[in-house]
């Protein structure tokens, strides 16, 4: 799959709204621009977990059980067309305003709100599985590459939600998320169906 093709995929992947998404706007609008670029730290930290079991575990799975592993491939294709689906059907985003003066808190705690939200989500899981799963090989020819992208999809995630923290603690641009939040689910929606089903065409599935 060329680099260009993954590289706009990573970027559906960390604009398609969630609760990272929703965790990073609370943070940024009770608490301020800090606190919402830790909250995105964390989110980074936890998807270099979430890639790293993912490429090891798929790798080590290659030279126990090819036939499984070719099977984790197709139905992680088919997980990415569902999840498709769910965004092109998606309600409008909801976020909850919270001026409210909360407690102090240290920047640690807001860096593991980010981690723990994204860590424990079990989609997210499940994810990051399929989408590794369909670019290692049975070789583990391409194991280089899938790290270098692991880290790029990180990377993207802490640069994507430090700047929606920015975003969202300037005036007034909450509104606009409220307003096209159902749009940018739909649009990621479609993209995640073509992946899959792009996925699912191809030779080397």
């Amino acid at each position: 799959m060329e680099f260009l093709s993954l590289a706009v995929f990573g970027f559906l992947i960390v604009v398609s709204p969630g609760s990272d998404f929703v965790l990073v706007l609370k943070n940024s609008m009770a608490k301020g621009r800090t606190a919402g670029m830790l909250t995105a730290l964390g989110i980074a930290l936890s998807i270099c977990v979430h890639s790293s079991y993912s490429i090891f575990g798929i790798s080590h799975l290659i030279s126990q059980n090819i036939f499984l592993f070719n099977a984790i491939k197709y139905i992680g294709a088919l997980y990415l067309i569902y999840l498709g689906i769910c965004g092109l059907f998606a309600s409008k985003t909801q976020i909850s305003e919270q001026h409210v003066k909360q407690p102090h808190q240290t920047a640690g705690k807001y860096v593991m709100q980010g981690f723990l939200c994204n860590l424990l989500n079990p989609k997210t899981m499940l994810f990051f599985l399929s989408v590794f799963s369909q670019l290692l090989t049975t070789d583990n020819s391409t194991l280089g590459f899938v790290i270098v992208y692991g880290l790029y999809i990180a990377l993207l995630h802490g640069i994507w939600f430090s700047l929606l923290s920015f975003v969202v603690t300037s005036k007034g641009s909450s509104n606009i998320f409220q307003r096209f939040g159902q749009r940018i689910n739909q649009l990621c929606g479609a993209g995640l169906v073509s992946f899959g089903a792009a996925l699912l065409a191809s030779k080397q599935l």
